[in-house]
């Protein structure tokens, strides 16, 4: 048996393509036992119905056959699962059978757990190590993101903030008391816009037991009704009646995982039993309320009432944290383990971790996604600093810290300072952007910019960060960002020229401008508070609405638009609350004038430019040449239709831009 490090898990797409159908999602062990005593050569499965198999006697007919073959099982996350009995039934089982573990965070000696099995390692189960890919060389390949980690206070004590690396303080009392509870709260809510790119991203809220996490629940719903915060959050945990039992020791260690599911949520009535004779709420009733909100936001039917209903609703909640539908996730263990998401950027810690199942949890935000997402978030709310050192020796070595964690917030004030220099070399002043003698010069003017946008990204994910520390005034970068984007437009416009522009492949990373609070609701506000503004200050407000949208990548399709409504219909409303229900039907007409005018325009099908644009939202990817040439009521000769298929495409692009991304809310 043999064991190797890693940093990815292959997907269920993966394994099928090797061989199709060979993915086993079902809780259905007899048919686990027919694939093994089948054709199957790939199979993969849970280690909880591998167990059930091999030790259940009414399989022992069928899975006796199998036990002289040569059978090789591949364990992923094998720090975890391997450690019991289950192991080795397994083993014992399969006679002639080869074992290959994988794992990210080995158990070593300084990070075992101990059972009735004793102290035992990946090493003891595994045999010797084959390969090492650790989190450092992953970092340096750019297959994983660094983190940048946060310690947060969360109360005083005589008057004076109390300095987070305090150690003596971490008492249960006074970590779970309301008050502190209330504090984290409040963190989470006026700083998870900051963390979160203002909710392009999602995270997980992991704390120290499930009391607490039903306290921490109800302060977030509360603040919800009271209209402190939009934030979705939803929670899972398990509820048996081994979940106030668990040693904590393991807790910290990440020791139970999502493949334990299966182990802990037997829904069975007699978990209230520890509950119903002392007039106490069972976690599991308290669960079901929560899910009732779930339910009711999202228009689903989940409950506890048996194991699978319950595994449907927990698959259902992974697939909402992907898709960016939970803002925060709220767990004790579940999903610091083997969930990957690349929408998931920050981690909220208010429990203790340490070793495995601290680096296990930290990486639930490092998946590499795209240029805005430039490193995992760890807000700490307990102190973990050593800790945390202590899990990057072990699985790395201390002297790679800088090479895991983010450097500190000064440093990149200091690049973004330096990156400000480099710019102002370029272009001294604003307007000297529109002076740029030739496109060689707008290309070094658009990497010098980029570069000081990937640092204000960096820096504005710290909790401290205010423009007041950099040397660039706020309202300057504005500017430059402008010119920016005019660079930009300029290069789309640029594609249509014989001459092909150097500025065509260059990737102006616009996902580091995009702020999706700055949106057509938000002009709304805006349009209310020009309605309501004195005759003198309506000039000025009305200058700084234009600004702002030719600051917005956003809305700077939609700018015209805009401008006509405040020029034509807003004069004419005479209750502000009127406007969002006024810009709406002003937006209908325009839409529907856009679109009959480019299928005029273009003699295109209106039903199936109606089905290409759904398509096209929906899927988010751009229609094919094909799917374009075959609305044109008249097909044009082959040898043009590649320019005509690409010039209906921008325009079907630029409608769904201007008419639709940013409106739907709105509108």
């Amino acid at each position: 048996m043999w064991w190797t490090e890693k940093t990815w898990t292959p997907s269920s797409q993966e394994f099928n393509s090797f061989s199709k159908g060979s993915i086993d999602a079902t809780s259905n062990t007899k048919k686990l036992v027919e694939q093994l005593t089948g054709d199957d050569k790939l199979i993969v499965t849970t280690i909880q119905k591998l167990a059930n198999a091999v030790n259940k006697s009414v399989y022992t007919s069928k899975m006796g056959q199998l036990q002289d073959k040569r059978i090789v099982f591949i364990f992923d996350e094998c720090h975890r699962s391997q450690f019991g009995k289950t192991h080795a039934d397994i083993k014992g089982f399969f006679e002639k059978c080869q074992m290959f573990g994988f794992t990210g965070t080995p158990i070593f000696e300084e990070n075992a757990g101990s059972n009735e099995f004793g102290k035992r390692t990946t090493t003891m189960l595994f045999g010797d190590c084959l390969h090492k890919y650790v989190i450092t060389d992953a970092i340096r390949d750019e297959n994983v993101l660094k983190f940048s980690v946060e310690y947060i206070s969360t109360f005083k004590k005589k008057d004076h903030i109390l300095d987070i690396h305090v150690e003596a303080i971490d008492e249960e009392e006074v970590m779970n008391a309301p008050q502190r509870l209330n504090n984290v709260v409040e963190y989470i809510i006026t700083n998870h816009p900051r963390k979160t790119h203002n909710r392009t991203f999602t995270s997980i809220f992991c704390v120290s037991s499930v009391p607490v996490l039903i306290e921490y629940y109800k302060l977030f719903k509360a603040k919800k009704l009271t209209s402190e915060h939009n934030l979705r959050v939803a929670t899972i945990f398990s509820y048996g009646a081994n979940v106030d039992l668990m040693d904590e020791d393991m807790d910290e260690l990440g020791a139970v995982g999502d493949d334990d599911i299966p182990l802990l949520l037997a829904a069975d009535d007699k978990y209230l039993a520890p509950y119903g004779n002392n007039g106490k709420k069972h976690p599991r009733e308290f669960l079901d309320d929560f899910i009732r909100d779930y339910n009711k936001e999202f228009g689903t039917n989940f409950s506890t009432k048996d194991s699978q209903t319950f595994y449907n609703y927990y698959n259902d909640v992974a697939k909402k944290v992907k898709n960016k539908q939970v803002d925060i996730l709220l767990v004790v263990n579940m999903f610091l383990t083997g969930f990957d998401s690349k929408t998931l950027n920050t981690l909220y810690v208010d429990k203790n971790l340490k070793y495995h199942g601290l680096i296990q949890a930290y990486s639930r935000t490092n998946r590499i996604l795209d240029e805005l997402k430039s490193q995992g978030n760890i807000v700490c709310f307990r102190n973990l600093k050593s800790a945390t050192d202590q899990a990057i020796s072990l699985f790395s070595n201390l002297d790679a810290k800088d090479e895991i964690i983010m450097a500190p917030y000064e440093e990149y004030v200091q690049k973004f300072n330096k990156a400000y220099i480099e710019l102002l070399r370029i272009a001294p002043t604003v307007n000297a952007v529109s002076d740029l003698p030739d496109e060689e010069a707008q290309l070094e003017f658009i990497k010098a910019f980029r570069e000081l946008m990937r640092v204000k990204n960096v820096l504005g994910t710290f909790t401290e960060f205010t423009f007041e520390d950099l040397s660039m005034p706020e309202q300057a970068f504005e500017d430059y960002k402008s010119k920016y984007l005019d660079l930009y437009e300029g290069s789309k416009g640029s594609q249509q020229k014989e001459k092909v522009s150097i500025l065509n492949d260059i990737d102006f990373e616009l996902e580091l401008i995009h702020r999706d609070e700055i949106n057509v609701t938000y002009i709304l506000k805006l349009l209310a508070n020009l309605k309501d503004a004195k005759p003198e200050d309506q000039e000025k407000q009305k200058k700084a609405i234009i600004d702002l949208m030719v600051g917005e990548a956003q809305l700077r399709s939609k700018r015209e638009l805009i401008e006509k409504f405040i020029r034509e219909q807003l004069p004419q409303i005479e209750d502000t609350e009127n406007i969002p229900e006024e810009f709406a039907i002003f937006w209908t007409k325009e839409r529907r004038e856009a679109f009959k005018n480019l299928c005029e325009a273009e003699g295109l099908d209106s039903e199936g430019l109606e089905k290409v644009i759904g398509d096209f939202i929906y899927t988010e990817k751009e229609p094919l040449r094909d799917d374009i040439i075959g609305l044109l009521q008249q097909k044009p000769p082959l040898k043009v239709r590649k320019n005509i298929a690409e010039r209906i495409k921008d325009k079907i692009l630029g409608f769904v831009e201007t008419f639709i991304n940013g409106v739907t809310e709105a509108a």
